[in-house]
């Protein structure tokens, strides 16, 4: 008997498991390294090579023949970076390389292991504590990681190893991104080696000035409270330094004046780093001299709303020539040195790989497709050709593709040659099981993207369904994509009887910058206008199948602050909701994500109370379903038990779902199986039927 939908996407981490990924090609594209379980239920993840001349591929480590097994038993510093990434499986979910692709560097454990890719052969190194994120240098000589807040540097040859940078107090990091960097800027490291190997550019931690919250979890009353130091909007971040660390002992400070460090690089160009104040209304480039530390400023570019910081720049083609992406003439755009070499109507969304002259970016004409295009010097040339979502990599004139459509069932990935021969990766991940009936398209008076999603039994005009609006709704996420995986979920509560609708509005990446900065200082009018908006001009396009009379909304994080949202203000749109990880007050959200569209609480009070739900409980006149994970160090407990306290001080009767141990993910098996199953239970009663 095949498993049920629930019970397989949760053994799978949602269809996750199995699929090729972490690709890095040798320069001469001979060989792929990648990530992949063994199968799609297999949460461990191993290390794999590809020969691209004999298509061969290659198992390089099974974690499970290691000491250390599936890697499970990790360090607090490497469970928040996971958690941080989103990283639902185990084993090796994260190695680095040495430029010439031959030795490989990852944790364990907490262990320090590196493997010769050739031979396979892979070995334990011993270290003083638990390892996080190392990092072998360019030639390979060496391995630098961060354990118990010190940088330290191992000499693979002789077994030397000595901490360059050790914590002056509890509160003080070397070589690890703090929260804000991991959570808001998708910058996951700390430490960046020198191309000629001698020197690291290190980021120092300092968690003093930020305030302590304290998470205690009810069902384990005999545990003591976590302490986490979180910055809320309008409180103090960490403070944060960078030094140049030489192999010699010599420690050279690099200063900057602005809040933020978003990234740095460092190639044989130059030493970059960039930097944003906490207004988010600038930019900068920075090129440092290593030797003194003093800086330069390259390129500065502002908005008078923010500035988006897009990964994989800054880098430099073999001249020299920057790589840079920027928002010109209302659309974002790639730039070549001082020049903008895509048009205003290609929305770049990120440079994946620069090899040599060329530069691999990913871009959206339409916003529900994701292509991958290259500049080569003289002219832009599409990489991907058919209607999709794209990513890759390149490197010595070998590429990687990775596919996704609504057209194909999961992730393919293809290795393409210089001879333009295609060698395929297979996924092992499982199959859904799914007959998807999902059609892509515009409605509202924006021409909002929007899929629709039917029941696979449905015929058209045989009766009107109950509608589910299931968004994430916010900034920086998009649902409606060309792609299947997308929709399991909102496919399989169609095939309960739902009439399924997911819309992107004002403030979702795609479109471009002026259709993303509309939410500026109001983060509840425009999201919540474009749902309604959606409804309706899908209600006008399904006149017969769409019941607007039972309306239900469910969504997780900016979703679930959504979902809520909808019941309190239009009770006479939605009829119930569903609200997991909601955050209900801003206040009580991060510094840099809550900031960046909403300005400082200090400064702008009312902003503020708009956008929060506490204002709205006396509203409450539909069932309202609250699901909270207490263990969630993102979207703290706290926001839902503050709104259900005002929801009860109003009178008003609603529910609450309390997820013991559980972050703001759900990898856990048994709770995300019976989520799905508790929240169709749930709609069906509130919604009759």
């Amino acid at each position: 008997m095949s498993e049920s939908f629930p019970r397989l996407s949760a053994r799978t981490r949602r269809f996750t498991l199995g699929v090729p990924r972490g690709f890095t090609i040798s320069p001469d594209g001979g060989r792929v390294v990648f990530l992949r379980t063994r199968s799609g239920t297999d949460p461990v993840t191993c290390l794999w090579e590809l020969d691209t001349e004999t298509h061969v591929e290659r198992l390089v480590v099974d974690p499970r023949s290691l000491d250390d097994g599936d890697g499970d038993d990790l360090p607090p510093e490497e469970r928040a970076r996971r958690e941080r990434s989103r990283e639902q499986a185990g084993g090796v979910v994260a190695y680095s390389t040495d430029s010439a692709v031959t030795t490989a560097a990852f944790a364990l454990s907490g262990g320090l292991y590196v493997a010769d890719l050739p031979s396979g052969r892979t070995r334990r190194l011993d270290t003083p504590g638990a390892v996080v994120d190392p990092r072998l240098a360019p030639d390979g000589r060496h391995v630098a990681y961060v354990t118990e807040g010190a940088l330290r540097v191992r000499d693979l040859a002789s077994g030397e190893d000595r901490a360059l940078a050790t914590p002056e107090s509890p509160t003080v990091t070397y070589g690890l991104a703090e929260f804000i960097a991991a959570e808001e800027m998708e910058r996951m490291r700390g430490h960046w080696w020198s191309p000629s190997s001698d020197a690291l550019l290190v980021e120092r931690v300092d968690e003093g000035p930020v305030r302590v919250w304290h998470s205690a979890d009810p069902a384990n009353p005999d545990r003591p409270p976590v302490a986490q130091r979180y910055p809320a909007a309008g409180t103090p971040n960490a403070l944060t330094e960078l030094f140049v660390l030489g192999l010699d002992g010599s420690r050279v400070a690099v200063p900057y004046e602005d809040e933020y460090l978003t990234t740095a690089a460092w190639d044989s160009h130059a030493l970059s780093i960039v930097t944003m104040p906490r207004d988010q209304k600038a930019l900068r480039l920075f090129a440092v001299d290593p030797e003194t530390g003093s800086s330069t400023l390259v390129r500065e570019d502002t908005d008078p709303a923010w500035v988006d910081v897009v990964t994989g720049v800054p880098a430099h083609l073999d001249d020299g020539s920057l790589v840079w992406v920027a928002c010109a003439e209302g659309g974002n755009r790639l730039f070549v040195g001082d020049r903008a070499v895509t048009p205003p109507t290609l929305q770049v969304r990120a440079v994946l790989d620069v090899d040599h002259d060329s530069v691999l970016f990913s871009a959206s004409g339409d916003p529900t497709e994701i292509q991958l295009w290259t500049w080569d010097g003289h002219s832009l040339l599409p990489v991907s050709t058919r209607s999709g979502v794209f990513s890759g990599r390149m490197s010595g004139g070998v590429g990687v593709l990775t596919e996704q459509s609504l057209d194909t069932e999961g992730v393919s990935t293809t290795v393409v040659r210089r001879d333009g021969m295609a060698i395929p990766i297979p996924s092992r991940a499982e199959r859904p099981g799914l007959d998807l009936r999902v059609s892509l398209g515009r409605s509202g008076r924006r021409e909002l993207a929007t899929a629709v999603v039917l029941p696979s039994w449905h015929e058209p005009g045989s009766g009107r369904l109950p509608v589910l609006m299931d968004p994430y709704g916010g900034p920086h996420a998009q649902r409606v994509l060309n792609r299947r995986g997308g929709y399991l979920e909102s496919q399989w509560f169609a095939e309960q009887g739902f009439a399924v609708v997911v819309a992107d509005g004002r403030g979702t990446p795609g479109r471009g910058p002026a259709f993303e900065r509309a939410v500026l200082n109001d983060l509840a009018t425009p999201v919540l206008e474009d749902q309604i908006d959606a409804l309706q001009g899908v209600a006008e396009q399904y006149p017969d199948d769409l019941d607007l009379g039972r309306v239900a909304v469910r969504g997780w994080s900016f979703g679930g602050f959504l979902a809520a949202l909808a019941v309190l203000r239009r009770p006479d749109v939605f009829h119930a909701a569903i609200a997991g990880a909601p955050v209900t007050d801003w206040r009580l959200y991060d510094t840099c994500y809550t900031e960046r569209y909403l300005g400082h609480p200090d400064e702008q009070p009312d902003v503020y109370d708009n956008s929060s739900l506490f204002g709205d409980a006396a509203k409450l006149d539909r069932p309202l379903l609250l699901i909270h994970g207490l263990a969630d160090d993102n979207v703290v407990a706290a926001h839902t038990l503050r709104l259900s306290s005002a929801l009860l001080a109003a009178g008003r009767q609603h529910g609450v779902l309390p997820l013991s141990g559980v972050t703001h993910m759900t990898p856990q098996e048994v709770v995300a199986e019976n989520l799905l199953l508790l929240q169709v239970d749930f709609l069906k009663r509130s919604l009759g039927g």
